[in-house]
């Protein structure tokens, strides 16, 4: 399985475990791209899953930047050594 980040918005960071990660996908109503992975992170004291980045396809890269930074907070995940 894949650890699945959907950044919805500043506000809204969603996870979901997914089988697949496409380039592409519908959530939630909305075109979602991959933004980033998935790969696995570094061993830490435990095993990691995979994990992926996705944002709404509408956003441009710097839009994109800003909405992973807001999150890296809220979401360890986005915070592991790759």
């Amino acid at each position: 399985m894949i650890f699945t980040v959907f950044l919805v918005s500043p506000d809204d960071a969603r996870i979901e475990h997914i089988e697949e990660a496409p380039e592409l996908l519908e959530y939630d109503g909305r075109p979602f791209s991959l933004r980033g992975g998935p790969r696995r992170p570094q061993p830490t004291d435990h095993e990691w899953d995979p994990v992926a980045v996705y944002a709404p396809d509408e956003l441009t890269e710097e839009e994109f930047l800003e909405l992973y930074e807001i999150h890296r907070k809220r979401v360890p995940e986005l915070n592991l050594k790759y």
